[in-house]
């Protein structure tokens, strides 16, 4: 491909509208994201279907906005996993670009997104991965750990059996009666309360590499009925403590498992500042470099489609223009090796 090669991506598997335009696989010119968080923050979660309308009214704007008057060679947007309703309006978007601009278009998975993310830096891809590596990707909707032997070569390992590590941060604060999106509320809260004043479980799924966090959700709920005059910030402490210590727990069994030297955690969850100081900690000590997504790119957006797009036509070298990429929605697709 040129170097000058200008993807633009597209996001609206969940709550965030997004539109990028990255140039040459290296270089952001925009990443706009509008978010949806005050139509939902009454409900205390994303409602599916004032989030589908909500992307249906920005998309346009948002799409305007990143291209902002530029050519591009290639429309991406996320095909799944995420809400039906916001992934329809994601697909009729980017068709229409992509006839409009007569250029081709190719559906990315989101969650492979998250994982590339990584990669950025002020604006720019500059932080390549190193592989053989153990992926996490923990998110709002998903909790998932990878073996990744290269771009586009997966073994999924384990998937969250119920709630996702985010979802479970956002019930917990619901139940505190602490504000939408709840993981920030949750940490804000811990920083003031003791991370060992109760001890919550840590479900590790011994023989497996799955993850379920409903059972922690259970215990909070279950501890305040029995303690009417709780300490919250004790409460966050000690949960979040029992999320990440599970987080890291199963990912270094994985590397040691599959004897990595890096690890990649990106998703929402991924700016919690416990998990990566514990991460790191425990990668330190194995001699392993950990890859963490910034902070800014951590949540849903554009920038990490269009980025994956162009990994997936680098791969596909000369028959990427001759290749008809799948851009059916799926609310569940999974993740797949690309050679397949």
């Amino acid at each position: 491909m040129k170097k000058d090669f200008t993807i633009l991506g597209i996001e609206s598997t969940c709550d965030e509208t997004s539109a990028a335009l990255l140039v040459g696989g290296k270089k952001l010119l925009s990443n706009v994201v509008y978010s949806q968080i005050e139509e939902h923050k009454k409900y205390h979660g994303v409602v599916p279907e004032l989030a589908s309308r909500a992307h249906a009214a920005k998309i346009a704007a948002v799409i305007a906005q990143a291209l902002d008057g530029k050519q591009i060679d290639c429309v991406a947007f996320a095909h799944g996993p995420g809400l039906p309703g916001g992934l329809m309006v994601g697909r009729v978007a980017a068709e229409t670009l992509a006839n409009f601009t007569n250029t081709p278009i190719i559906g990315i998975n989101h969650l492979e997104g998250h994982l590339f993310a990584c990669e950025f830096e002020d604006g720019e891809v500059k932080k390549p991965l190193s592989f053989p590596l153990v992926a996490l990707i923990v998110s709002g909707g998903h909790t998932e750990l990878w073996y990744v032997k290269g771009y586009g070569d997966y073994k999924v390992l384990g998937r969250t059996r119920d709630d996702a590590a985010g979802e479970a941060f956002d019930k917990v604060a619901k139940l505190l009666g602490l504000p939408y999106p709840g993981g920030p509320q949750v940490s804000a809260q811990a920083l003031k309360g003791k991370r060992d004043a109760i001890d919550f479980p840590r479900p590790l799924l011994p023989g497996t590499w799955e993850f379920s966090f409903s059972g922690i959700k259970t215990s909070v709920s279950y501890y305040l009925k029995d303690h009417p005059n709780v300490n919250v910030p004790d409460v966050c402490a000690s949960f979040e403590q029992a999320v990440c210590e599970t987080l890291v727990k199963k990912t270094m069994l994985a590397a040691d498992k599959y004897k990595v030297k890096h690890i990649a955690v990106g998703g929402g969850v991924a700016a919690n500042t416990l998990l990566r100081e514990l991460m790191n900690q425990a990668a330190q000590k194995r001699g392993i470099t950990t890859h963490f997504v910034p902070r800014n790119m951590s949540s849903d957006n554009a920038a990490m489609i269009a980025l994956a797009a162009w990994k997936k036509l680098e791969h596909a070298g000369e028959k990427a223009s001759e290749k008809k990429w799948n851009i059916n929605i799926n609310p569940n697709l999974k993740v797949k090796n690309w050679g397949k």
